[in-house]
């Protein structure tokens, strides 16, 4: 609200200007047929183009004055791809896949027995770690509002605003590398829901017919209980910030419990990046010719702030790890908490400018 209140106060400062510029005009005219044409306002007198470069990515925006103190701006922004790596550790029944002695000597752990099983059965390497590939998605429509508020100095602008988007400025998902791993990861998981329902209920773990013949293979107990001891394999992302219930009000994690990613029915993982889609905007810049004794020719240096409210990543599961998921370690932890505290996005930018009439 308070946002809006500041941009609603920058246009009504705009339109006292032009107010008091056309009440002006009216009293110099009125007193003199020989008022210059220089002095009058200029209204949708002239046309530019502009090709912007910077934080908020590559813009092209189209501008038209509205009197002699009030510019409107209207245009598109897009950020250009680029990739960064993030490294998902890999986690089984609660333990790390790396584990480590006294001495700081590494020691068979549970991943490692089940890594080689899972070699063995399915002939797939499965890594300790899922590397994950962020790249940037933000696309926005910019409607800004320029006020030059110094009559005789016309380099400096205050600038007001909005920008409107896809509500996604983000994603990573896995990389093709990491394909391999999350499918025996997949398999593993599967093997272990059909092991504890057979446990619990008595049913076959494999039931099935091969040219009408039953074909239903058997673990013994103690094959199903060092099975059911390992736990299930997964990404250990920190612990659950408060409780989690299902749609039914069921509670499921309790606070403190630990999160686990798993891989998605397509037995990859995503996270998704989100803030508001409507993104109030506040600025300021200063602007000048680029080219010597040109006036068709400008650049200008912007810096402002996007108002987006307090982004959300999200993953394949449902949960957000800004706010379902705390103590977030390693390279994952620094970018949530990054994102948590940035509630707003700072823009900086440099824009060329042709007038094409």
């Amino acid at each position: 609200m308070k946002k809006l209140l500041v941009i609603t106060l920058m246009a009504s400062a705009a339109l006292s200007l032009q107010a008091q510029e056309v009440s002006s005009q009216s009293s110099l005219s009125s007193q003199s047929s020989l008022s210059s044409p220089s002095s009058q306002p200029s209204y949708f007198s002239h046309l530019d183009l502009s090709v912007s470069l910077g934080t908020s990515g590559i813009g092209f925006d189209l501008a038209t004055p509205i009197g002699n103190y009030v510019q409107l701006r209207a245009g598109f922004e897009f950020m250009p791809g680029f990739h960064v790596g993030i490294n998902f550790p890999v986690e089984v029944g609660g333990e790390p896949a790396e584990q480590y002695d006294e001495q700081g000597q590494r020691i068979e752990s549970r991943f490692d027995r089940l890594a080689k099983t899972l070699k063995e059965v399915t002939g797939y390497d499965v890594d300790d770690h899922v590397e994950m590939i962020g790249k940037p998605t933000m696309n926005n429509f910019k409607f800004l509002v320029d006020v030059f508020p110094f009559k005789n100095n016309k380099h400096w602008h205050f600038t007001a605003g909005f920008y409107l988007g896809s509500s996604q400025f983000a994603r990573a998902d896995n990389s093709m590398e990491a394909m391999t791993s999350l499918l025996a990861v997949g398999m593993y998981n599967h093997i272990y829901d059909r092991v504890e329902d057979s446990w619990i209920t008595g049913k076959p773990i494999v039931d099935i017919s091969i040219g009408g013949t039953p074909f239903r293979p058997e673990l013994n107990p103690d094959q199903m209980q060092s099975v059911l001891r390992n736990g299930r394999m997964g990404f250990s992302l920190g612990q659950y910030a408060h409780d989690i219930y299902s749609e039914a009000g069921l509670l499921i994690h309790e606070k403190g419990d630990p999160y686990v990613l798993e891989p998605g029915e397509d037995n990859q993982v995503h996270v998704y990046a989100k803030s508001s889609s409507f993104k109030p905007y506040l600025g300021f810049g200063y602007g000048g010719r680029l080219v010597k004794g040109r006036d068709d020719w400008k650049v200008s240096f912007d810096a402002g702030v996007m108002f987006w409210g307090k982004p959300d990543l999200c993953t394949h599961d449902g949960t957000n790890l800004t706010k379902d998921v705390e103590n977030i370690g390693g390279k994952v932890g620094d970018y949530v908490d990054f994102f948590k505290g940035l509630s707003v996005y700072p823009t900086v930018s440099v824009r060329f400018t042709k007038t094409l009439f």
